[in-house]
């Protein structure tokens, strides 16, 4: 007999206080999961309203069950269930963009959130720019009702202008480097294009809190869902699968200072996020890039396969032999011990993090996962052999066919791009793909091509696995 379907049951539903863009797995495993501790630690009208800006993939399943879903923690002793509760409702915004502007203008939402992955800003990644060619935002400039994130939010902040309303605090959520002051100017240029007074109302009156994010979530699965069934007795066609850790540093910097109380939930609100966030977009999601390249070539599929296999372990702590040098420890924080979390984390066999998922859009990741930490390394007269070869294997990657010559299934918005410039040589792979500027600007291009042609040659010639051995010896 078939289980009956999670429903949200006799809970009340808090008043939304919240709207979230992009409202996919990571947010819902984490930034849910934080809101509702800090509603049950300290109240507040804090409901979220979901936004899916491509489909109605997360809406359709969500509905059925009055927007409650199932969180679970991947412990190696065995996972945990927990029902989560905040959900008011999930809006898709090419079905209805009115709906979106209508429920984002609205005087009770205070923050509007954002986990729309690093090409989710149409900007360019190597200068941090908006990128006015990008077609989205030729839309959102021409038009009232928007398509990209960035013309949500400010043709949203525009309404409340007018009405005479204060701004949302806008609360970014993804993997950028200095994150709350990017997505301000990316606003701000989008804002000044389409009403220059408009740009000035956000810029004094907005705020753009940073962020650091940490969770692993791997996408859910069929098998997942089948799993939840049997540990809950009821069926959720959405559930979150996640790790035991979490960490969120937030800038404590709204408008008027209204926010849930993430304090009480755990997260660290701080006066300055960066030393928080370089630590981890380089030591953890630059790994993770590495790891994924350099895996996924290997024929390992998720990253707790990689670090089992003795070399990638290897490879992985070299990485971050090269990585700490050029990261600033916030207070307090051991970088090495840090180090050694993140291997326990990657290690967990109950996190299946695939490594075609962390390979996804690495175009958009590379200019912060790596090409800083090799920038300043370079300035600095340090090797960096270990990342030079995750480089490598990102155009090893990107050029469509593994080392068996089978097709790679590459997501990327410069998929087509790239496997055009790749050419049958390493030398000339990475000279055409180092001059592609959208993700290397010229000055790094010109001092990386060496180290990277010689990680290539290693790379084409012995293989992902042989050329991190020898990258670690």
């Amino acid at each position: 007999m078939p289980a009956e379907r999670l429903t949200r049951g006799v809970t009340t539903a808090p008043s939304t206080g919240i709207v979230h863009l992009g409202l996919g797995a990571f947010f819902r495993a984490f930034g849910c999961v934080y809101v509702a501790d800090a509603m049950q630690a300290s109240g507040g009208n804090w409901g979220i309203v979901g936004v899916s800006l491509r489909n109605p993939n997360t809406r359709d399943a969500l509905r059925p069950q009055q927007w409650a879903y199932t969180s679970v923690t991947l412990a190696p002793d065995g996972p945990q269930t927990r029902t989560i509760n905040v959900l008011n409702n999930v809006l898709v915004a090419p079905e209805d963009p009115e709906a979106v502007l209508a429920t984002m203008a609205d005087p009770a939402v205070k923050v509007v959130s954002l986990t729309v992955t690093e090409k989710g800003y149409c900007h360019n990644p190597a200068t941090g720019a908006l990128n006015f060619d990008h077609p989205d935002i030729v839309h959102d400039l021409s038009h009232d009702l928007p398509r990209s994130a960035p013309g949500y939010i400010v043709r949203a902040l525009q309404r409340r202008r007018v009405a005479g309303v204060a701004p949302f605090t806008v609360l970014t959520c993804d993997n950028l480097p200095n994150n709350g002051p990017l997505v301000r100017n990316i606003v701000l240029d989008l804002a000044r294009r389409i009403d220059p007074q408009l740009a000035d109302w956000i810029a004094a009156e907005g705020r753009f809190p940073a962020t650091m994010v940490d969770r692993i979530t791997p996408a859910t699965t069929d098998a997942d869902i089948a799993s939840v069934e049997r540990l809950t007795g009821s069926y959720d066609a959405a559930p979150v699968m996640h790790e035991p850790f979490r960490q969120w540093a937030v800038q404590d910097d709204f408008v008027n200072g209204d926010r849930p109380d993430l304090a009480a939930a755990g997260a660290q609100l701080v006066d300055n996020v960066t030393a928080f966030e370089d630590m981890k977009l380089r030591m953890l999601n630059g790994t993770h890039s590495a790891l994924a390249y350099l895996g996924y070539l290997s024929g390992h599929e998720t990253i707790s396969d990689t670090v089992a296999d003795p070399v990638f372990a290897a490879y992985v702590r070299q990485c971050w032999s090269e990585i700490i040098p050029a990261v600033d420890a916030p207070d307090g924080v051991s970088l090495s011990a840090y180090a050694d979390a993140l291997f326990d984390r990657y290690s967990n066999p109950a996190i299946r993090h695939r490594t075609w998922q962390i390979a996804m859009d690495g175009s958009q990741k590379l200019p912060q996962r790596l090409l800083g930490t090799l920038r300043e390394n370079l300035a600095a007269g340090r090797d960096s052999p270990a990342l030079c070869l995750a480089v490598a294997g990102w155009m090893r990657y990107v050029a469509g066919t593994d080392e068996a010559g089978a097709p790679i299934d590459v997501r990327d918005p410069l998929a087509d791009l790239l496997r055009d410039r790749a050419t049958d040589t390493p030398a000339r792979t990475v000279a055409a793909l180092l001059a592609v500027p959208q993700v290397f600007p010229a000055d790094l291009a010109t001092h990386l091509a060496g180290p990277v042609t010689d990680a290539a040659a290693l790379l084409w010639s012995k293989g992902a696995r042989v050329a991190a051995h020898q990258v670690t010896s």
